[in-house]
């Protein structure tokens, strides 16, 4: 039978709560590092080593990951997965040598697989029972995660903590609060109800491999500010040092807030459109910032990126929507997380190079011509994806009270 509404609010919170902690441990994983480089004397090189390898474990594992869903759900994926890798957030603390820290990397990275895969396909599930858009608030969630993770180390650090005792604490509590989180996450719609649920479609392979691109292209669209901006205000607009990290905090900001509040503004205009003015937001909010370094200098740029990033914050929630309307399981939601990985890999080659062989200008036309690429194509595949017969649709009983209470 399908949940009450007091159950939607437990479940919608556990999900908020989940997106959050996997957040927090992320940013509490970069957080760590200059102490762990310290202790260990790592070295650039070796550091992004670490990191690669998280990347792509976690890049290489997704589609197991929700294959494993497939078979067991997102809501056992979670409950019996997702607290143990919380856990791994203790091995920068212990690690002796670069070698175990590698081995906790792999560790890691299987944990950001299987809880990036589980958070999203579940989202998309609790979306399907309340029939109208509500993903993009829990990856605002996300992001708040890991600026607290962030925040938190730097208070700790300041205090005269131990950034050690610290990790060891922080992951012992992530991972009770996500058991904590994930006890009153929902069954999937089609085991609630008894029958067939928006689950039961699948997306052709074609459709799937269009969502993968744009999902990759929104993601090296956002790594364009979230590794260059500051950069590009130091060296390309000679901002003094104190104002060029601000470059990347106002667009962080913005997008942050923009996911928090992207859900109404996606019911009201639909996928389509909504794509349509989200890759015009990203396009003008990097034409201002490729422009800055001629004329407006610093603020032309932070309005680009302000109007960018109210564009890139809801292109991903979109897409993985879209899928969960149009039938998609969690192995083909997993395939969407794997095209936010592969523009993380992709993003900093991509820009980097270019930008090596000319300047940061030419390189940030990677992610401008992306934003384009997303204005055109988005819309398009948008209406292809959502008029296929065989989605599901909400269930309209639950949607309108959960709708009716402000759940």
């Amino acid at each position: 039978m399908n949940p009450d509404t007091a159950g939607l609010r437990r479940a919608r919170i556990g999900v908020f709560g989940c997106f959050a902690t996997s957040g927090f441990v992320m940013g509490a994983w970069a957080a760590a590092l200059p102490s762990v480089d310290a202790r260990l004397g790592l070295g650039e090189a070796r550091l992004g080593t670490v990191l690669l390898l998280i990347q792509v474990v976690g890049l290489g594992t997704m589609f197991i990951a929700g294959r494993i869903a497939d078979k067991i759900t997102t809501r056992r994926l979670l409950r019996w997965i997702g607290p143990f890798t919380q856990l791994a957030l203790v091995a920068p603390a212990i690690a002796p040598t670069y070698e175990t820290l590698l081995a906790g990397a792999v560790v890691y990275g299987l944990g950001v697989s299987f809880v990036e895969v589980g958070t999203n396909a579940h989202s998309v599930e609790l979306e399907h029972y309340y029939g109208r858009p509500i993903i993009s608030s829990f990856h605002g969630f996300w992001s708040l995660g890991g600026a607290a993770a962030g925040a938190l180390t730097s208070f700790g650090l300041t205090m005269g903590l131990g950034s050690e005792a610290m990790l060891v604490t922080a992951g012992i509590a992530s991972a009770a609060a996500f058991a904590g989180f994930a006890r009153p996450l929902l069954p999937p719609p089609s085991e609630a109800t008894g029958g067939a649920s928006g689950r039961a479609g699948r997306i052709g392979a074609g459709l799937l491999a269009a969502m993968f691109a744009l999902g990759a292209a929104g993601t090296l669209i956002e790594s364009g500010a979230s590794d260059w901006a500051n950069l590009h205000a130091a060296r390309v607009l000679d901002a003094d040092a104190a104002l060029a990290p601000l470059s990347y905090t106002v667009f962080g900001c913005v997008m942050t807030v923009l996911r928090l509040a992207g859900d109404p503004i996606r019911a009201r205009l639909g996928p389509g459109p909504t794509m349509f003015w989200a890759g015009a937001a990203a396009t003008a909010g990097y034409a201002l910032v490729l422009a800055s370094g001629a004329v407006g200098g610093l603020p032309l740029a932070w309005a680009g990126w302000i109007l960018a990033g109210c564009g890139i914050a809801i292109i991903v929630p979109v897409l993985f929507s879209a899928i969960g309307e149009a039938g998609g399981s969690p192995s083909q939601i997993a395939v969407m997380s794997m095209s936010g990985g592969a523009g993380l890999l992709l993003g900093p080659a991509a820009i980097g190079y270019l930008a090596e062989g000319t300047n940061l200008t030419i390189g940030l036309m990677v992610p401008a011509a992306l934003s384009v690429f997303t204005l055109a194509a988005g819309p398009i595949t948008m209406r292809r994806v959502l008029r296929r017969p065989d989605r599901g649709a909400p269930h309209e009983p639950v949607a309108a009270a959960a709708s009716r209470d402000g759940v």
